[in-house]
């Protein structure tokens, strides 16, 4: 729980899904596997309108799971 509320996690979380996004070693399929999703939930109307905690939240999740799948899928990227 405390790794989950950590500023240093996030952060270093979100550079290796850049890193990963930018990699060509990973196909564009897997990308976008993560990008629609996070981008629709943005983007259409929401549970809770105006309250972006929940699109943050999302956001995080996806971010975590798809970093963690493709480190295992691809380790060389």
């Amino acid at each position: 729980m405390k790794k989950l509320l950590s500023l240093r996690h996030w952060s270093h979380l979100f550079k290796r899904a850049g890193r990963l996004l930018m990699s060509p070693g990973v196909p564009l399929t897997s990308k976008l596997l993560y990008l629609v999703p996070v981008l629709l939930y943005w983007v259409l109307p929401d549970v809770l309108p105006f309250m972006p905690i929940d699109d943050i939240a999302v956001t995080m999740f996806l971010t975590n799971a798809f970093t963690k799948w493709m480190e295992n899928k691809y380790p060389q990227a």
